[in-house]
Parts: C-alpha cells; sequence; structure tokens
C-alpha cells in the first residue's frame, strides 16, 4: 500500500483550504498543528474557547510565555490586534454561529457527518471539551485524523459506534490517505494518494466512496 501522509502532512494540506479571513477554532491535539501552516499572503483569524482570538503560532522553544497558552495548554504567539476575553464570551463566540470553521480530531465519522470523538466507550475517560458547542456552533467542521484505527480498522463508518459528539455535522474529512467531503449523506471523494487505487482506498473504508468527477491526487510537501 502507498505510504500514508504523517500527521504534519495532514494538517498541511487541511490548511490549504481556510479562506481568507475565516474565524477558525483548532481542536486541542492534532488540529492544533494547522496554525504552523496558514498559507503566505492569507489571513487567518484563529480562535481558542479558553479567550484569545488571533493567536499565531506557537514559538520557538525556550521562549514561551506560559501566559499566554491555547485551550490545549500549548504556548502561541500573539499576531497584532489579537484579543483577550472571559471564556463564557468565547464560548457565545462560537454558540453565536461566529466561527467559521472549526478543526476537530476524530474516532469515527459517518456517511451522514456523524462525529464520534469524546469517548471509546464504557471505561474510558470522557474529555468532551468545547466539541459538543463547536460542531453545532462552527458554519463548517473539518476533520484531520488518520484513515484507519491504530489496529488498522476503518474511521470513515457507515454508522458510528461510540458515543456521538454531534449529528450530521461534519463537512470534510482530512485523512492520511484522501479528502473526503460529506454531501447529501454520502462521502465524496476529492482527492486521494496517486499512487493508491480507488479499490485499495475503498477497502479501508466501510461506507461507500462516491466519485462527482474527478478525483485529483492528494500531493503534499514534506513538512
Amino acid at each position: 500500500m502507498t505510504t500514508k501522509l504523517s500527521n504534519a502532512q495532514i494538517a498541511w494540506r487541511a490548511a490549504q483550504d481556510l479562506p481568507d479571513g475565516a474565524y477558525v477554532n483548532l481542536g486541542i491535539g492534532f488540529p492544533e498543528m494547522i496554525a504552523k501552516f496558514k498559507p503566505k499572503g492569507r489571513e487567518v483569524i484563529y480562535h481558542t474557547e479558553n479567550g484569545v482570538l488571533d493567536f499565531g503560532e506557537a514559538p520557538p522553544a525556550g521562549q514561551e510565555d506560559w501566559d499566554l497558552i491555547n485551550a490545549g495548554k500549548k504556548a502561541i504567539t500573539l499576531n497584532d490586534g489579537a484579543s483577550f476575553f472571559h471564556h463564557a464570551d468565547s464560548f457565545a463566540m462560537v454558540r453565536g454561529g461566529h466561527l467559521d470553521v472549526a478543526v476537530l480530531g476524530a474516532y469515527e465519522i459517518s456517511e451522514n457527518g456523524d462525529l464520534a470523538n469524546w469517548s471509546t466507550g464504557p471505561g474510558s475517560v470522557p474529555a468532551v471539551g468545547g466539541a459538543m458547542d463547536l460542531v453545532h456552533g462552527a458554519k463548517q467542521v473539518w476533520v484531520v485524523t488518520d484513515h484507519v484505527t491504530k489496529k488498522g480498522a476503518p474511521k470513515l463508518l457507515k454508522k458510528c459506534r461510540l458515543p456521538l459528539t454531534g449529528v450530521a455535522c461534519v463537512t470534510t474529512v482530512y485523512t492520511s490517505l484522501a479528502v473526503v467531503d460529506i454531501r447529501n449523506g454520502r462521502f465524496v471523494l476529492r482527492e486521494k494518494l496517486p499512487g493508491m487505487s480507488l479499490d485499495e482506498l475503498q477497502a479501508l473504508t466501510e461506507a461507500d466512496l462516491s466519485v462527482e468527477g474527478t478525483v485529483k491526487d492528494l500531493v503534499v510537501p514534506e513538512v
């Protein structure tokens, strides 16, 4: 099978689709990496639930100011014009529909856009954070994830089996093998690794992959 993309390459690919002038929340963990790859010449205003708007990428090691952190307690930098506000005001922005995009990780995504990303079921330690607010408040919800689990099982499913974070909320999935949009209750393949056939990709995807027009090659730099 074709070598899959690294997390950094998945984050780079997702960053290329962020619209100019968009207000974007990056979920804790893997999605935070997207802040490193904002396309040059494009303005993206990042929001974090703990109360910062318009932060930049992480500072160099040893230059952190630990009074400046995101919701994942990672050090951040500030862009000119950045602002601070109360936690409650931050969630009012989320719930009020003021975010254009929320980017989250996932355990499972269903073909109709359901998302499971906060619990692996009985016995797990639940960690929903602001995800349930984000999936319903943001205008678009993107997911960055490996295409399969650590055990090789599909993550793109006909129906999620784990507790849901949100129903019919995901619009696009950026995986280690493909870029997939969710439209009209279907996974629509937009891009795939050039060395992988559609049949090979489908074998790693439980739900059917639809094709509308030309499927582009998923080509990313070494990052």
